[in-house]
């Protein structure tokens, strides 16, 4: 008689997996990685990382790869042209060294803190936008599921 083999365990929402990822664009340019760095953990279902992202390892087997793209709506959302302003550049400390890309923390009247990117500057004004630097982008994932936690490998 044949020896049991246990059934393979896949990830389900609410296990902490471990994962090694490369985020790319559609260009093909890679804007992230885990490349050379510890993978990934975050427990599935929590929402610590994009939606679609989830959904990719939602039922992988350790050792299994997947590779999906992701449109906008399923990663970090639409670009919103509204959270983009026009701020007076007399309204900035005259030491800070403007560049376009250059991230920072504005308050809110309310005490709120938010980030900004600089994307734009001229003598008169500066324009900082308020979304995600990867809103509006359809991003693919290559990822590989390295260990779902309290698992052991058959």
């Amino acid at each position: 008689m044949p020896a049991s083999r246990r059934p393979v365990q896949q990830a389900k929402p609410g296990d902490t997996v471990k994962v090694h990822y490369t985020g790319t664009l559609d260009d093909g340019s890679v804007f992230d990685s885990s490349d050379g760095r510890d993978p990934l953990e975050f427990t599935l279902g929590e929402g610590m990382v994009v939606p679609g992202f989830e959904a990719l390892i939602d039922g992988l087997a350790v050792g299994e790869t997947k590779k999906g793209r992701l449109p906008p709506e399923k990663a970090y959302g639409p670009h919103i042209p509204e959270m983009a302003v026009k701020m007076p550049r007399a309204e900035f400390p005259p030491g800070i060294d403007l560049e376009v890309g250059l991230g920072l923390q504005l308050r809110t009247e309310q005490g709120q803190l938010f980030d900004v990117t600089i994307t734009a500057f001229d003598d008169k004004t500066v324009t900082l936008d308020g979304n995600h630097p990867l809103a509006g982008k359809a991003l693919t994932f290559e990822v590989t599921l390295v260990e779902i936690a309290g698992a052991s490998e058959a």
